[in-house]
């Protein structure tokens, strides 16, 4: 039976060969699937296989079944699979072997499944003897067979029946112990028959059945084992890190296999096209001789450099770099392949889009610009906030004799310092009680992803750029050093030697990322060059390293695609002036209230315990100046740069001590007979003033229409610092935030008075002075066509937005629930890192359209948190705001991600 004719009488296509399908059908075939019929399509070596589709394994995840048809798909592409071969599936003469391989829509490396040698039984294994028997081996095909059986049911037992990986472990040194080594490739044909015997009887005892000998069976167990994985502990730890949505499934690749474990004229390996570190041209990746695949990736076995293949094998070495040019060309990106020799036979496994570090993603985007393979837009679209963030972090500074103790490999750039751990579980501990710590293992395992997260770096004895540890921090953006084999780790003793010291559990250590040295105790660092460019201490045209280059061109292009503008939050000159060297093009939040902490507090005491209103008008006369001068700063270091300043929003109690450390200083005062009236005075105040809620009680515009004169002084300090400030030359562009707003008649009352003030302050200085509110009550922004007929702009205020909205109080729930939330799935991310678009940006949007509707041409910013994040970015623009506002350390970041939230855009003409 054809697959063509099953496919008709089952009514869904399920099962794709791999020359059905192209790079396209990520989404039905998995990335994995797509880029191997890629290939085939391209006419390069391939083995041949086909792919059951993810739709196929959404089926079986929501019916707990294969879907109907799927059977029998799978036998016809298997039957074609066969004859092209001219093999068949486990046949005891010549058997046909496959692989069995999970392939999602995302990279999720290692997260999933693989099962190798499907098809190898008691009879099976001995027909693979005599197929393999031209090896260079002392005894023949016999010593391959076997240890692919063991790695048959090694894998197997593990994957499809949940034995513990432990016990073959385990099984393995013991037949190593026996024979007197410690290197897998010393056991002969005659060890590895003893060890399949005692794999075979672990199986046996776990699973309480004997090993399958029927290839069908094993394939199908095989396959049902990949779907199940999508569902894995470890895999929705990596999609919620990733935030790769859950209803994805995967699809499942089964390949004819070939083999790198034949002897020394084959191996295996992974290739890059460029360095995933740093982004430059040149050879880089791993290769392994007379071993399979997993081998390279799991770090099990120390790689030599793929140049190394030039020496062993130069024939496949020559073929390799065609084939890696063709496919960084015909990808137009940075690739990353895996490949295996079998005796001679180069053969083309998988390719990828490659993960890369955020240094290198920089750098590659703007050296395929120069080759001509993308356009400056695709090359913005391929760089991301969160990249650039990384690359805003500091680095070591090694310029007081600090010594290496050990080097490994530079798997992932970073400087990170920390507390050594040995196990996932100890990272996930420590760092949940604060403490930054390294986690350090011989080599890791999907099963370590835990810890990884929790981790500030990753350091592993074993390994090279590709092995588990390296492409996983790259994707997480961890600094990683792998394969410092100066350093023997004992897991269960929790020490490590090097260098001929011991290091415990608790100790410090620092790792370079970058170059792969290891240092012991914790090192100073120095700011990153992407920060002293933003800075202004770079010369980026003047600059040899390659990343400052290629951000300048890069932030250059988003600038001039963008339609957001930038502000920044900042309430002191310092702090304007280094958001503006950043490229903030306004302030969209400065905060009063912090203007009335340290040597300022004893004057808001005055204010809030002035019992006459004599007293209340002296203490704000004397606040005044104060605050006028600190207007004037800012204005001059933000000269015709647009200012927001919200008039004063926390409670006043704020700024008092503490009621429980204000009681204790009264009882001991007392106790010493000292004179404690003041502290008396502000013991009273502060049990009159307290509230159940305080952060829904009196504060904002509310503080402000109770205590007479408050907003009043904030008003007049604004305006006669922007007068004073544009008659010594320069531009002051003050726009006065009303906080809290609820209703539009708050709102009026306070204009009111405001503008009568700016009215007797302006006169003919030709100051223009605006008065909005921050949209931050869900009332507020239900009712904004109301309140936009008095309100000049409005500026979302998402943090209380986002509290209120979902009824949460940040300070207690982040740490009492959201963990919980996160882990059920309720959150794919906390709300307040970003914009719950359905619930709270409907609130926005609302307002937004109400608002403008109301007022035509309102100006619309945002001032929360949110502002300066990647994905709410991306939301803000969509809605059609003008701008957003973020720390100044966010600020390139909002710069990059509001150029790349046009790209998005389907209005605009982008690439």
């Amino acid at each position: 039976m054809t697959a063509e004719r099953t496919t008709e009488q089952s009514g869904h296509k399920y099962v794709y060969g791999f020359d059905e399908g192209n790079k396209e059908l990520k989404d039905l075939l998995g990335g994995k699937g797509a880029n191997l019929a890629e290939m085939t399509n391209l006419g390069l070596p391939v083995p041949p296989g086909f792919t059951i589709t993810t739709e196929a394994c959404q089926a079986y995840l929501v019916d707990g079944r294969e879907p109907d048809g799927l059977a029998e798909q799978i036998a016809a592409h298997l039957a074609a699979l066969e004859r092209a071969m001219g093999r068949r599936l486990g046949d005891p003469h010549d058997p046909l072997l496959v692989s069995v391989r999970s392939g999602a829509k995302f990279s999720m490396p290692g997260m999933m499944e693989t099962v190798l040698n499907v098809g190898l039984n008691d009879r099976s294994v001995v027909g693979l003897a005599a197929q393999a028997g031209g090896a260079a081996s002392a005894d023949g095909g016999e010593r391959f067979a076997w240890d692919s059986y063991r790695r048959l049911i090694q894998m197997f037992g593990k994957t499809v029946c949940e034995v513990p990986g432990e016990e073959f472990e385990h099984a393995l040194d013991e037949v190593k112990r026996a024979k007197g080594c410690t290197n897998d490739l010393d056991l002969d044909a005659a060890d590895l028959r003893r060890l399949v015997d005692a794999y075979k009887k672990i199986f046996a005892d776990r699973t309480g059945r004997d090993f399958p000998q029927d290839p069908r069976e094993q394939l199908d167990l095989a396959v049902r084992a990949v779907f199940e994985s999508w569902n894995a502990e470890r895999a929705v730890l990596y999609r919620r890190q990733e935030r790769i949505p859950a209803d994805l499934g995967t699809a499942v690749n089964v390949v004819a296999m070939v083999f790198g474990n034949l002897g020394p004229d084959s191996g295996t390996g992974v290739a890059f096209t460029r360095d995933p570190a740093t982004g430059d041209q040149g050879i880089y990746g791993d290769y392994l001789a007379n071993a399979q695949g997993e081998d390279v990736v799991a770090g099990i076995r120390n790689t030599v450099a793929l140049q190394e293949l030039e020496r062993i094998d130069k024939s496949s070495y020559d073929e390799l770099l065609d084939i890696m040019a063709r496919l960084e060309r015909h990808y137009r990106d940075l690739c990353d392949i895996e490949f295996t020799i079998e005796r001679g036979k180069l053969w083309m496994l998988q390719t990828r889009v490659g993960k890369r570090t955020a240094a290198a993603a920089f750098v590659i985007a703007g050296q395929l610009v120069d080759e001509g393979l993308i356009s400056l837009d695709e090359a913005l679209h391929r760089v991301t906030g969160a990249q650039l963030a990384q690359l805003m972090f500091p680095r070591f500074q090694l310029d007081h004799g600090i010594e290496p103790v050990a080097t490994g490999v530079g798997a992932s750039p970073g400087a990170a310092c920390g507390k050594v751990v040995f196990t996932s579980a100890r990272a996930v501990e420590l760092a949940g009680e604060g403490e930054a710590v390294i986690l350090v293992r011989r080599e890791t395992n999907p099963d370590d992803l835990n810890g990884m997260i929790a981790s500030r770096g990753i350091l592993t004895s074993r390994g090279g750029k590709t092995s588990h540890a390296a492409v996983v921090a790259r994707g997480m953006g961890k600094t990683c050093v792998s394969g410092a084999d100066g350093i023997e780790v004992d897991v269960p003793q929790r020490r490590l030697t090097v260098a001929g010291r011991t290091v415990t559990e608790g100790d410090v250590v620092s790792i370079d990322g970058t170059t792969g040295r290891v240092y012991l105790g914790e090192v100073p660092v120095t700011p990153s060059e992407v920060v002293r460019y933003f800075e202004g201490d770079l010369d980026a045209s003047a600059s040899d390293e390659p990343l400052v280059r290629a951000v300048h061109r890069i932030m250059g292009h988003a600038d001039g695609r963008r339609r957001l503008a930038v502000r920044t939050n900042a309430d002191t000159g310092a702090d304007a002036a280094r958001a503006r060297r950043f490229g903030a093009e306004g302030i969209g939040l400065c905060r009063t209230e912090h203007m009335f902490l340290g040597d300022r507090r004893e004057l808001v005491e005055r204010l809030i315990l002035a019992r006459t209103d004599t007293d209340r008008v002296e203490a704000l006369a004397a606040l005044l100046p104060l605050q006028r001068a600190d207007f004037e700063e800012i204005f001059r270091e933000m000269d015709g740069l647009p200012v927001t300043v919200r008039l004063i929003d926390p409670p006043l109690h704020e700024f008092l001590p503490p009621l429980e450390q204000l009681a204790v200083d009264v009882a001991v005062a007392q106790e010493r007979g000292e004179d404690v009236a003041r502290e008396e005075a502000l013991l009273a105040a502060v049990r009159r003033m307290h509230e159940e809620n305080p952060m829904l009680g009196l504060r904002g515009v509310r503080l402000g229409l109770v205590i007479p004169g408050l907003f009043a002084m904030q008003v007049r300090a604004i305006t006669e610092a922007a007068v004073s400030v544009t008659r010594a030359g320069s531009t002051a562009r003050p726009e006065i935030m009303v906080p809290l707003v609820g209703a539009v008649q708050e709102l009026e009352t306070v204009r009111a008075e405001a503008e009568k003030i700016i009215a007797e302050v302006v006169g003919d200085s030709g100051v223009e002075v605006l008065v909005g509110t921050m949209i931050e009550v869900p009332r507020a922004a239900l009712t904004a066509g109301q309140i936009a007929e008095a309100a000049q702009f409005f500026s979302f205020g998402t943090n209380d937005l986002t509290q209120m909205g979902w009824g949460f109080s940040r300070d207690d729930v982040e740490g009492a629930f959201f963990w919980r939330y996160l882990e059920l799935g309720i959150f794919g991310i906390s709300p307040f890192e970003s914009i719950d678009r359905d619930g709270v940006g409907r609130l926005i949007r609302i307002a937004a359209e109400e608002g403008r509707a109301a007022r035509p041409g309102l100006k619309l910013g945002v001032c929360g948190e949110h502002g300066g994040d990647p994905d709410s970015v991306h939301f803000f623009h969509d809605v059609g705001l003008d701008y957003v506002s973020c720390s100044p350390f966010r600020v390139p970041v909002a710069r990059l991600e509001a150029g790349r939230a046009v790209l998005d855009d389907p209005g605009s003409d982008s690439r």
